[in-house]
């Protein structure tokens, strides 16, 4: 078996969608605003909704939540909007109609456009699962001196995620992203950080978490990044969160009392 996979006893998959449905459903009923976007980032910025008025309070906190489809990954908003806390779920291209560079192109375009409509933010906070949690590494090592505003980026969440994308190369997950190993080289946050001088290295706090029953890769890349990180100055922690997979770890923040969701807003409101 392939190390980025393991077989756990889960939910099948039509139970596990009708239960986010479920959830999603209950999230809908709130006041969901969909931004229109600017002509010039339709084709850059694939989707971004904005939960319960967004920004409108001044110095609210914003999360920003990455994700391949919008449309079941809501689960985790609701204990953050009760905390006070304004969030984003932002979509990217997924292969085969996106590759690697324009999914992080996607991205960092999104939390510039988000910094520019809400400047009076208290703070972005990044989080991303997988593919996501590699596309929040690519977005904080981003020279932002090229761009026309610096992001408030204050913390970070990258569970159970990618930073070394050279495995993928060689395997079957390469079948529809046909990613090269110079395409690889350049897009891992893992091997980056001499080239990159983040603005943000000394203000953002990072959190890496993995699943107790993530697979070895992810486990080994996780504990790999959070040493690259300290290394190199980040104000980074690690933590292993138990009785979870590489699904759970993440499906679990729709939960108030669930330790990552409890770590996220100690992080933000400290």
């Amino acid at each position: 078996m392939f190390k980025w996979e393991q077989k756990l006893p889960r939910k099948s998959g039509q139970a596990k969608r009708v239960y986010l449905v479920s959830v999603m459903e209950q999230v809908m009923v709130r006041n969901w605003t969909s931004i229109s976007l600017p002509r010039h980032l339709k084709g850059y910025l694939f989707s971004c909704l904005f939960m319960e008025d967004i920004g409108k309070k001044e110095g609210e906190p914003v999360e920003i939540y990455l994700c391949k489809s919008k449309d079941y990954s809501a689960f985790m908003v609701p204990p953050l909007i009760a905390a006070g806390v304004a969030v984003a779920v932002v979509a990217y291209d997924i292969a085969p109609k996106g590759n690697i560079d324009l999914m992080v192109s996607q991205v960092r375009r999104s939390v510039l456009f988000i910094q520019k409509q809400y400047s009076f933010n208290r703070g972005i906070y990044l989080c991303g699962h997988s593919a996501g949690a590699h596309l929040v590494s690519m977005v904080l090592l981003t020279d932002w001196t090229l761009h026309e505003v610096i992001p408030n980026i204050k913390g970070s969440y990258l569970v159970s995620g990618i930073y070394d994308l050279e495995p993928i190369v060689h395997s079957y997950i390469n079948d529809k992203l046909q990613m090269t190993l110079e395409d690889a080289q350049r897009n891992s946050p893992m091997f980056c950080q001499k080239e990159a001088q983040s603005q943000v290295t000394s203000t953002c706090d990072l959190i890496i978490a993995v699943g107790q029953h993530d697979s070895p890769e992810f486990h080994q890349q996780s504990l790999d990044y959070f040493q690259v990180l300290r290394l190199h100055g980040w104000r980074v922690s690690f933590i292993e969160i138990s009785n979870v997979d590489h699904f759970d770890i993440i499906e679990k923040l729709m939960q108030n009392e669930y330790i990552l969701t409890q770590v996220i807003l100690r992080t933000i409101f400290q």
